[in-house]
């Protein structure tokens, strides 16, 4: 029995599906996404919450703002709401509806840019309105979860260690790199804890993280207009850069086996399997990629066959049973 005292805690992290029987790889998902933010940001947001109050920047009229692609507004929309502060979150076009709209059922303010910067994208320009409402009223108090390093080192503290105990023989784990914190803080801990595990960066194609040309994203979550300043590449074995439409295509895998996962994990398992098919042909190695969320946000997108067919084209929605796993 799991007995919480405050819907900002986070738990469920433990959870791990073995994807053996469904690929014929020793795969493990990670499942982050069971906590009341429904999403591994839950993690992130409590710790550079709870920074900011011990450091005293938080009053009783501060408001908290973020620039979020969806997953990161709705933990810090818990968090405020469990704790009494108003919440702003700016977001862009892409945040799903069903994302948007239960950060405002949450009482928190959401907003939402239309245009994206011609040399930043989406990221450019919500990070430009969240300059702006701190300029204009110094109630504003934003977190920054692109530079602050209570978004990585909360992963170094809790994600990476879990992994570890659970699987202390493990050789490759892949993490989807979005704003950089969940893989940053897993890397830096293996490497410091003396650890064998090869870190793989899992990307999307048309982010600009790891100094690939910018190209148009649909799917919230992974990837980035503006190179994470927290990002070492450093840190990393591997990167693998995924197509969407490949990521639609293992979630509706997956889902077609009753696991129904978000984008962000679609991408991530998709590189996993494409590396270890160039790296792994004995099938030998023990691998674990980590699962950000559920795909309960992505059911008018992902999972809706016309937006896939609008935007991916009749290939993104080939029947499951064409999936070899090789």
């Amino acid at each position: 029995m799991t007995i919480i005292t405050s819907p900002q805690e986070t738990f469920g992290s433990d959870l791990y599906i073995d994807l053996r029987p469904m690929l014929g790889r020793e795969l493990y998902v990670k499942c982050e996404g069971l906590n009341f933010g429904g999403s591994i940001k839950m993690k992130a947001a409590a710790a550079m919450v709870a920074a900011a109050e011990c450091a005293g920047s938080m009053t009783a009229d501060s408001v908290l703002v973020e620039s979020s692609s969806g997953n990161l507004g709705v933990a810090l929309s818990v968090i405020a709401a469990s704790k009494g502060f108003p919440f702003t979150c700016v977001t862009d076009r892409r945040c799903n509806d069903l994302t948007a709209a239960t950060m405002r059922a949450l009482g928190a303010t959401v907003l939402v840019v239309d245009e994206p910067h011609p040399d930043g994208g989406f990221l450019k320009t919500r990070l430009d309105l969240v300059r702006r409402l701190c300029a204009e009223d110094e109630r504003y108090v934003w977190l920054n979860q692109y530079a602050n390093v209570e978004n990585w080192r909360a992963h170094y503290e809790t994600t990476a260690p879990e992994i570890l105990k659970t699987f202390p023989n493990v050789d490759v784990v892949f993490i989807g790199v979005g704003t950089s914190g969940t893989a940053t803080g897993c890397a830096r801990y293996f490497r410091d804890s003396g650890s064998t595990a090869r870190t793989v960066a899992v990307d999307a194609e048309g982010s600009v993280s790891f100094d690939r040309p910018a190209g148009p994203r649909l799917i919230p979550g992974l990837g980035a207009g503006v190179r994470p300043p927290m990002l070492d590449v450093a840190l990393f074995d591997d990167v693998v850069h995924v197509p969407e439409s490949d990521a639609v295509r293992m979630c509706r895998v997956l889902s077609a086996r009753g696991m129904l996962f978000g984008g962000s994990t679609g991408t991530v398992v998709s590189g996993a399997l494409a590396w270890l098919a160039r790296h792994d042909a004995k099938r030998s190695l023990q691998a674990v990629c980590v699962s950000p969320d559920m795909g309960d946000r992505y059911l008018d997108t992902v999972y809706n066959d016309e937006w896939v067919h609008a935007h991916f084209g009749p290939g993104a929605l080939r029947p499951a049973s064409d999936f070899d796993g090789s």
